[in-house]
């Protein structure tokens, strides 16, 4: 005792270690305090602090542990109980079911993130036979070509292809995600994109392109849309959904976006990706990009990722693209006008003798004349919610372009459309016609056009048709903000 400078009874249980294991090996390390598997807690305070961590501090508002101390000190009170310390209590925490406590406060795709075993790999074979598409907010704000003032942060519809990790196109709106991004976005990926990058002053390659086996995406209500599933049918493209609210099984273009909005962060105007990164840091006022601009840009970003070295194939995704494609060469669209009505949006209406009534508007060419009175049923009707000027009718396996019955009004967009319609029905107008519709819009745009202060929402409500002025117009003025994917001059029938 007086040579270790410890009391008899250390000695002792020492002693009684020793020979409980008959090995010095018992005596050296031990943590001082409660060994494990023995209760922190009596059963009547251990039975408080269950029932508050279970109703109290394992829930979605996730309060922090000293607020559940304060509702344990109040219980113990009333019980005359001695409460636990907040250090005490915290250990006892740790002994408990770990995921099944984060689950309950901060959700299964947090848990999952933290907690699920992911042993398996999305595997492909080859390019092309899986591609990724979903859509992001980009975190950067727009202004417009005109007076360059903010209109907001557009929208980023990507797809990129799982085998050699490249990128195959993209599409930039202010509109909300729908079938039509996607269809354009689609558009953009299948052609060859010489001529789209030369007008945009861009004299890199993207040789990316091809028609894919298979689209993989999410369950956003635009993956289901009629017009999107039946132009895959009609071009035998499998359309895979992966399972609700796991974003995991889309890893390949999650992380695509990851990396382009990590680029994005450098543009004026950005909103970096939180709140905290943007401190004070004024995204409107230092915004300068238009949609164009930034179109350009971001196509000179994915030449330079596909240029690069990618950590997940070990090489950059252009020579795996190159070789790829020179082993199994991509199915390709000889018409992609045509490829990208199979996605318009389209409803089945009846031919009448006035012509083709759809959106409220009604549409009329001397080609529908030998079809009055001999169609038995409904005709299908494709129509361009960025212009609705004209439609495409669907007759004999041929499309006829239908332009508006009054070739005299301008073109307007669905989203114009649509917010004319709500005007009225405010208004307590139950039928409204073709001349209402117009009217509306006129009176609307005139009011934007007009406005001495002009809003975002002013200003984005014009960006939005830009692209529906006169071209001799728009060249005296700088070039239109609402990117479009320009495409070859295909023919298309027209009967007369």
């Amino acid at each position: 005792m007086a040579e270790l400078s410890v009391s008899r009874a250390t000695l002792f249980r020492w002693l009684k270690r020793y020979r409980a294991e008959d090995r010095a090996a018992a005596l050296i390390n031990r943590k001082p305090g409660r060994q494990g598997g023995i209760d922190t807690f009596d059963p009547a305070l251990k039975t408080i602090v269950d029932r508050n961590i279970m109703t109290f501090y394992a829930i979605p508002e996730r309060p922090p542990l000293s607020r559940l101390r304060k509702r344990i000190v109040a219980d113990c009170r009333a019980e005359h109980l001695p409460p636990p310390s907040i250090r005490r209590l915290k250990g006892y925490l740790a002994t408990l079911d770990v995921e099944a406590i984060a689950r309950r406060r901060a959700g299964n795709s947090r848990a999952d993130a933290q907690f699920l075993p992911l042993p398996g790999a999305f595997s492909v074979e080859r390019a092309l036979q899986v591609v990724q598409i979903d859509h992001t907010k980009v975190d950067v704000t727009v202004v417009d070509p005109i007076e360059r003032q903010p209109i907001g942060r557009p929208i980023l519809t990507i797809a990129i292809d799982v085998y050699t990790r490249s990128v195959l196109g993209f599409y930039l709106s202010l509109e909300a995600p729908s079938v039509t991004s996607v269809a354009l976005c689609l558009t953009h990926a299948i052609i060859d994109k010489t001529r789209w990058l030369e007008e945009r002053g861009i004299v890199l390659a993207w040789p990316a392109s091809g028609l894919p086996e298979c689209i993989h995406v999410d369950n956003g209500a635009e993956f289901h849309a009629r017009a999107f599933k039946r132009g895959c049918d009609d071009h035998n493209i499998t359309v895979s959904y992966r399972p609700p609210g796991t974003p995991r099984f889309g890893g390949h273009v999650e992380r695509l976006i990851g990396t382009m909005m990590g680029a994005v962060h450098l543009l004026p105007g950005t909103h970096f990706s939180n709140v905290c990164d943007r401190g004070d840091y004024d995204s409107e006022g230092r915004a300068v990009m238009t949609m164009r601009e930034l179109e350009t840009w971001l196509a000179l970003e994915i030449i330079a990722y596909h240029s690069d070295l990618h950590r997940g194939i070990g090489r950059s995704p252009v020579a795996a693209w190159n070789e790829a494609i020179s082993a199994c060469p991509a199915r390709q669209v000889h018409d992609p006008l045509a490829f990208l009505m199979d996605f318009l949006p389209f409803e089945a209406r009846v031919l009448r003798r006035t012509g083709i009534h759809i959106n409220n508007i009604c549409y009329w060419s001397d080609g529908l004349a030998p079809w009055i009175g001999r169609c038995a049923d409904k005709v299908l009707v494709k129509y361009d919610p960025r212009n609705l000027q004209q439609v495409f009718v669907r007759l004999g396996g041929n499309y006829l372009i239908a332009p508006t019955r009054n070739p005299g009004r301008p073109a307007i967009t669905l989203w114009e459309q649509k917010a004319a319609m709500r005007v009225q029905r405010d208004r307590g107008r139950r039928e409204i016609d073709e001349e209402t519709i117009f009217q509306t819009i006129a009176a609307q745009r005139a009011i934007v056009d007009q406005a001495t202060r002009e809003t975002a929402q002013a200003r984005r409500s014009r960006a939005r048709r830009a692209h529906l002025q006169p071209k001799q117009a728009m060249q005296e003025r700088l070039p239109t903000d609402e990117p479009a994917i320009t495409l070859p001059h295909f023919p298309v029938e027209v009967w007369e």
